[in-house]
């Protein structure tokens, strides 16, 4: 990997001129993902100090577990930049058997916090399997959109057989229960299938489909229609079924255009639970008010855009499995961004859903870096297509220019001989004359 880097460095210094060298990754998506880890490891520390010292003793103890959470992420990510996107199309399949055994064995032996049961405790680190479950679950949608691709375009057989797929998924994630990340992946397979080109009668059926069994789930269980009954009027029960969301609130409202500063939340002061994970938006817009929020928004909305235009590149160079796994990427990206946010604003219920690279939580950030990571390999292995095309070009055209400079060569020796035979003809003429 290292030779191919520096090959290809090389290559683009001698396109691009010394004084314009250009690098083999793409810093910039690079330095956005770093910045928003490093900023959600500040603002974890922050938000998590009163509930950790209470809990342990220590105020850093959540601090020091994301922080070596962040180390793992950042070296997950660099492995995963050394493998070619090749290995994840040939194993796509596994990896969903994959996530189908890691969501089973939660249900098996997790561990159970608050009526949920989400966690599997491997030694000092707890595992959450639904996090790399979307992930492998999204590369195998991308490797069936390549296998099917005509399928899923000509016929409601192959459309539905990834909804299948996803059926199971989702049933596994319902048992824990995780309703918001059934959401989010269900939204990320549409959007992709209705980039693959799925027929739109087809894709409006089954969103129609999605939101009765979304309202469906929420109507016959008790507790998630608790929480859209405090989401339409948290102040009816600020202090019970609202309780949440009006501290939110409250944050977001002390926070105003430039925050009460970095460590100055009173909400974090364990009046708003989940300040470090869930709701951890809510305390860097108390801290850092609308400049910060919108700042993280704008960090965020670079991956996004970053995400989609690397899928588009990938399609138009004829590479569709990297295509859809970027696009994927993507809009699974945003929308859990979305959720996040709109849950602590008062925009959507609160879901369980942690905001991508800023909130506490080991697996998510793993998972999230290692999809920034394939994102940065795509990206690489593209420039590297163009590259060897354009070396490959200039290689045909050095191979023209020799061609036809052994042929100029070969047309002069041609020539010369023929002077030559027509200078013999004439000496042999003349010796004739002199003869006669």
């Amino acid at each position: 990997m290292s030779e191919a880097t520096a090959k290809l460095s090389e290559l683009f210094t001698q396109r691009h001129g010394e004084a314009k060298s250009v690098s083999p990754y793409d810093t910039g998506l690079l330095l956005v993902a770093i910045a928003l880890a490093t900023l959600g490891l500040v603002v974890v520390t922050s938000a998590s100090m009163p509930v950790a010292d209470r809990l342990y003793g220590n105020p850093f103890y959540f601090s020091i577990r994301h922080g070596i959470y962040l180390l793992f992420a950042l070296l997950a990510a660099g492995v995963v930049m050394q493998i070619p996107m090749s290995f994840w199309r040939k194993v796509n399949p596994w990896l969903l058997l994959a996530a189908i055994g890691m969501l089973l064995a939660v249900l098996a032996v997790g561990r159970s916090i608050n009526g949920s049961t989400r966690w599997i405790v491997i030694g000092p680190l707890t595992l959450q399997p639904a996090e790399p479950a979307k992930l492998f679950f999204f590369t195998y949608l991308a490797g069936y959109l390549v296998r099917r691709y005509e399928e899923v375009t000509e016929n409601i057989k192959g459309f539905l057989k990834p909804l299948v797929v996803f059926f199971v998924v989702a049933i596994l994630l319902l048992l824990q229960p995780d309703f918001g990340t059934v959401v989010v992946m269900f939204t990320t397979t549409m959007g992709l299938l209705f980039l693959a080109g799925a027929r739109l009668w087809q894709f409006f059926a089954i969103v129609f489909v999605g939101l009765l069994a979304i309202v469906f789930l929420i109507v016959f269980e008790e507790y998630r229609m608790r929480r859209v009954t405090s989401f339409l009027d948290p102040w009816a029960d600020p202090f019970g079924s609202g309780y949440q969301l009006t501290q939110s609130l409250m944050a977001y409202g002390r926070g105003s255009w430039l925050g009460q500063g970095l460590g100055n939340s009173y909400q974090k002061l364990e009046f708003l639970t989940q300040a470090h994970s869930d709701f951890i938006m809510a305390i860097l817009a108390e801290e850092l008010g609308f400049v910060g929020v919108l700042a993280v928004l704008a960090l965020i909305l670079y991956l996004v855009v970053k995400a989609l235009k690397i899928g588009n590149h990938a399609l138009a160079k004829q590479r569709p499995f990297e295509g859809y796994l970027a696009y994927s990427i993507g809009i699974w990206l945003s929308f859990q961004t979305a959720v996040n946010i709109g849950a602590s604003a008062g925009i959507l219920p609160t879901k369980g859903l942690t905001l991508p690279l800023i909130s506490y939580g080991g697996t998510s950030l793993i998972v999230m870096m290692v999809a920034i990571a394939m994102l940065m390999r795509i990206d690489f292995e593209l420039r590297v297509d163009g590259v060897q095309a354009i070396e490959r070009k200039n290689q045909r055209k050095k191979q023209q220019r020799i061609k036809k400079a052994e042929d100029n060569t070969a047309d002069k020796e041609t020539q010369q001989k023929s002077k030559d035979d027509i200078r013999a003809m004439l000496k042999d003429v003349e010796q004739e004359a002199q003869y006669d």
